[in-house]
């Protein structure tokens, strides 16, 4: 069964964008940056996902229980710039059902 949820992103010009991703695709939310260009070509996803870049990192600014991190994000952000308690790669939140109302904002390009 298709389920699109809504989800909000706030891109590092400070403009949030309201914008409706597929759960149904297998797409993270790396992935939902790039296909709505929230994010200049070459400054998101660089790895292409493998949570090797932290290029992706974001803080998840809404209350969400999102999966824990796995020991590969959890490196790739000790190492990363500008890392909050609430950071996270984008390329490690699978949209799912549970990510309806999700609240992020991008983080700062390294």
């Amino acid at each position: 069964m298709e389920v699109d949820i809504n989800i909000k992103i706030k891109d590092r010009a400070g403009i949030i964008h309201e914008v409706v991703a597929p759960t149904d695709m297998a797409m993270n939310l790396m992935e939902v940056v790039k296909s709505y260009e929230l994010a200049p070509e070459g400054t998101i996803g660089i790895c292409g996902g493998m949570a090797m870049c932290a290029s992706c990192q974001c803080y998840v600014v809404s209350n969400h229980e999102l999966p824990e991190k796995t020991d590969d994000e959890d490196a790739m952000l000790a190492e990363a710039f500008d890392v909050q308690e609430n950071s996270r790669l984008g390329c490690q939140i699978q949209m799912t059902p549970e990510c309806e109302g999700l609240e992020v904002e991008l983080a700062p390009e390294s």
